[in-house]
């Protein structure tokens, strides 16, 4: 094992908080002169099929740990997720059935192993534990912790405030994964900042169950491709690990300036020295961010794909975006007869018609703000006439395109 301020300097690369470092210090410490490496826990709960790189940030520092060559578990919450985390949340949410949570779990294996090292990670399923508990196991658990004490949490006090309902069994959830950490002895615990309560749940639950408290990590939430809000399938801007390469790719390199260290920093592996370097020259001028972000671009299609797909990417952006040429692969629409054979109609619903937006609206919005280009040819009028030929190929914003056939 390497030494303590070795470790130490690893595993706060981009960490927000850690509760506390002088624990965290002793126990590396005591794992150093005994060999015994840490069991190092984070709960996943699969709620939904995908992850995304806002996901990554805290697999990256699990992957932190591996190589430092403690002993890092999984749990994924498959009896957790039927209740669903209340973090964040300003009503009780939807309880998803066994079968939903086992089909998400099956995906969320195949797509941490892009991150995690599959020889170093185990994985456990907290119903294992959970499920059987009786009825006076769940009575003793719930004693450790008082309803004042839950209220504290500042999702449950915005809602108990406003007069919103909390149901009882959202008060298991942190108990529930503060049980998880008993059971399996835990001496750290990852989780993203959003999980504090959480995460203090198990080392209260621990020192209640006379054990040593563990010691909570958190990362930083990651914002998305906006830069303001965190990153978010439902919001968009999102930046999905088996997005494919030259998706992937584009996304990042629409990336705001400000967030490139960031980035680099949370979800890459790219040495610190050489981040603060890039910070550096990027604040004098010496390199432009847009280099800065081809490396970022590069290294995430790397990791989530190959060193070849990367390449592949990188040439296709620089040809289509720098040389302002078409992508070497254009998705088709197949004009219908009715549009082969009729008159012009507005540009806004052949817009909609063929795929490119989601709604007339966002046609008409996108058009009037010059995102709209007809065999290259910009166009902003919404109600420009538009005659579909075969061959014609409609771009809609940087990176989508379609062929009429």
């Amino acid at each position: 094992m390497k030494s303590v301020a070795e470790q130490l300097r690893l595993i706060k690369r981009g960490v927000a908080e850690i509760i506390t470092e002088e624990e965290l210090v002793r126990k590396l410490e005591r794992s150093l002169a005994t060999g015994v490496p840490l069991n190092v826990k984070l709960g996943l709960d699969p709620t939904a099929p995908d992850i995304h790189l806002g996901h990554t940030v805290v697999l990256q520092k699990l992957r932190h740990f591996q190589e430092l060559g403690h002993r890092t578990i999984i749990v994924l919450g498959d009896f957790t997720a039927r209740i669903g985390d209340p973090t964040g949340k300003l009503e009780t949410r939807k309880q998803l059935s066994e079968e939903e949570v086992l089909a998400n779990a099956r995906t969320y294996k195949e797509q941490i192993f892009k991150v995690l090292d599959p020889e170093k990670t185990e994985i456990v399923f907290n119903s294992t534990w959970l499920a059987p508990l009786t009825f006076a196991e769940v009575i003793k658990l719930a004693a450790h912790y008082t309803v004042a004490r839950m209220l504290e949490r500042e999702d449950f006090s915005k809602r108990f405030r406003a007069g919103l309902p909390i149901s009882i069994h959202e008060f298991f959830y942190p108990l529930m994964q503060g049980y998880d950490s008993v059971v399996l002895r835990a001496d750290v615990e990852l989780g993203g900042t959003d999980q504090r309560f959480n995460l203090l749940m198990g080392r209260t639950l621990q020192e209640a169950y006379g054990q040593e408290p563990q010691v909570a990590i958190m990362t930083p939430i990651l914002e998305g491709l906006d830069g303001v809000q965190k990153m978010s399938k439902s919001l968009g801007n999102y930046v999905g690990v088996t997005d494919p390469p030259e998706e992937m790719y584009g996304k990042l390199m629409s990336l705001p300036d400000e967030l490139i260290a960031r980035y680099l920093r949370l979800v890459t592996d790219v040495p610190e020295e050489e981040i603060e370097r890039i910070e550096q020259e990027m604040k004098e001028g010496e390199l432009n961010p847009r280099d800065a972000k081809m490396l970022l671009a590069r290294t995430v299609v790397k990791r989530f794909h190959s060193e070849e797909a990367a390449a592949k990417a990188e040439e296709e952006f620089i040809r289509v975006f720098r040389h302002r040429e078409l992508p070497s692969e254009i998705p088709e629409f197949p004009l219908p007869s009715e549009l082969r054979e009729g008159g012009p109609i507005p540009l806004f619903r052949l817009l909609f018609l063929s795929g490119l937006v989601p709604s007339l609206s966002e046609a008409r919005r996108l058009i009037s703000q010059g995102g709209v280009r007809v065999n290259e040819e910009k166009i902003t009028d919404p109600q420009a006439p538009i005659k579909p030929r075969p061959g014609m190929v409609l771009r809609a914003g940087k990176r989508r395109f379609v062929r009429l056939v």
